[in-house]
């Protein structure tokens, strides 16, 4: 018989280590004795502990369980008793609770003599806390199309488009960037519809393990599993009203295919079930990438998309509807002065040309996080200022309107011109700007714009003569 070195044990124990911390379901191996002496890495994320917390201590003074439960593990190891989907629920050292499927087995030396054992674990208690959470989570449906801000063409023309989509049940696909408010839209078309008295259940399908997802959409059946209980999935929850699962492309193919099942035959079926149930949802979806190319890449499946198109709506971003900068501006001012205690009632004309100039990849929740962010760093001024802004947002700025080489030579004449002019003359033209910008945002209403620039009527009234504007040219 060939001895094995020690070398090559080292290296069939670290290979076999590195086997084990790439699957995804928990492996717990212990000695005779009931010390730990391999715990891999999907272990470690099941039961919240680092290795060095449980590898060569015993599992007694690493693991709490039930007084009237006994570790499947040290019943093996005691027993020699073999154990299959078993659900079994205990804590660890910092008192968390873990709730796992076990199948557990005995490890034996060639004579028969029990060694050790084994344990191999599936994590579901984020399943058990998500189903719970879905069970009592309260419906939070207060957007409607008179909420959504903006006059420009691209959004009446969306606005639109989605209101006529409210007059029926049929799927509808929203697209967009992230931030453009797709799920604003999504809860607008539901209370807009004949389903606003049902449920709107919402679900970020990319924030589930793919071994949870299925569970939480079509729910789980008693028996599926030793320990399992009934839970009705997402589906069932949105009994006749709407279901909106958010980045629709992130889930996996043959769980595509389930939900192509369910949408075209209008029931679904629990995990561990054998009968169907006839649901009545409507579906929404949303994606952040172009359908066509998520198609063309495998991400979504042709015939799927088909089904959840049928009406399909494309979100403009922020940077196709500049127009709508100062309404949004004047909306989350308002927001922010109310939730801070603040007075802040208006932007620099300096800050509005950055925002009307600025790509915004974040579209309206960059624009909104901005806003709040400087409204963070001012006091008692009323008015926002470019050095309120947070630093990204300039950096980003300043580099956007960097000039290139063979603008160099303009930019000098422009610089020339600039410094010949008189202080007067620049002071002039950033206060009609200015007045002008305020006159938009309050459609031409002189009594609010005075109020937002923090002057009198009159005053103002004065000012728009000197412009050579009156109330009529507005």
């Amino acid at each position: 018989m060939n001895r094995v070195s020690p070398k090559q044990l080292e290296q069939t124990v670290d290979i076999l280590t590195q086997v084990l911390d790439t699957i995804d379901v928990g492996v717990h191996i212990v000695n005779s004795h009931g010390e730990t002496i391999m715990y891999n890495k999907k272990m470690t994320e099941i039961e919240s502990m680092p290795p060095h917390e449980v590898l060569h201590k015993n599992l007694l003074d690493v693991f709490l369980f039930k007084e009237e439960q006994t570790s499947t593990l040290l019943q093996a190891l005691h027993k020699g008793q073999h154990s299959y989907n078993i659900k079994q629920q205990y804590y660890n050292n910092k008192g968390f609770p873990i709730t796992a499927v076990n199948d557990t087995h005995p490890l034996k030396d060639k004579d028969g003599e029990i060694i050790g054992a084994f344990e191999l674990s599936k994590d579901i208690t984020r399943l058990e806390v998500l189903m719970k959470d879905q069970l009592h989570k309260s419906d939070q449906t207060r957007y409607t199309f008179s909420k959504i801000i903006g006059q420009s063409e691209a959004i009446s023309q969306i606005i639109h488009e989605a209101k006529r989509a409210t007059r029926t049940s049929s799927s509808v696909l929203l697209t967009g960037e992230t931030g453009t408010g797709k799920e604003i839209f999504a809860q607008s078309i539901h209370n807009g519809s004949e389903r606003a008295g049902g449920p709107f259940i919402s679900q970020n399908c990319a924030a589930l393990p793919d071994n949870l997802i299925e569970g939480i959409l079509f729910g789980t059946k008693k028996g599926a599993f030793t320990g399992a209980v009934e839970h009705p999935g997402l589906f069932e929850q949105a009994e006749g009203g709407t279901l909106l699962l958010d980045e629709i492309n992130s889930l996996n193919l043959p769980l595509q295919a389930k939900l192509l099942r369910a949408i075209q035959e209008k029931t679904i079926r629990r995990v561990g079930d054998t009968k169907d149930t006839p649901v009545d949802v409507r579906i929404i979806s949303t994606m952040n990438e172009d359908p066509f190319e998520a198609v063309s890449n495998g991400r979504l499946r042709k015939d799927l998309f088909y089904r959840l198109g049928v009406v399909s709506l494309y979100i403009p971003p922020l940077k196709d509807r500049y127009g709508d900068i100062p309404l949004l501006v004047e909306h989350f001012l308002a927001k922010f002065n109310k939730r801070f205690q603040m007075q802040v009632d208006w932007i620099s004309a300096d800050v509005l040309e950055l925002f009307e100039q600025y790509e915004w990849p974040g579209n309206v929740r960059e624009l909104e996080h901005v806003i709040e962010s400087a409204m963070n760093i001012m006091s008692t001024e009323r008015q926002m200022e470019l050095y309120h802004l947070p630093m990204h947002i300039r950096r980003r700025f300043t580099a956007q309107t960097e000039p290139t080489e063979g603008k160099a030579e303009h930019v000098s004449e422009a610089k020339e011109t600039f410094l010949h002019k008189p202080l007067k003359e620049h002071l002039a033209e950033v206060e009609n700007y200015y007045i002008k910008q305020a006159l938009t945002v309050h459609k031409g209403n002189i009594s609010q714009a005075a109020k937002a620039l923090g002057i009198s009527r009159q005053n103002l009234q004065y000012r728009l003569k000197k412009m050579t504007l009156s109330e009529e040219d507005l």
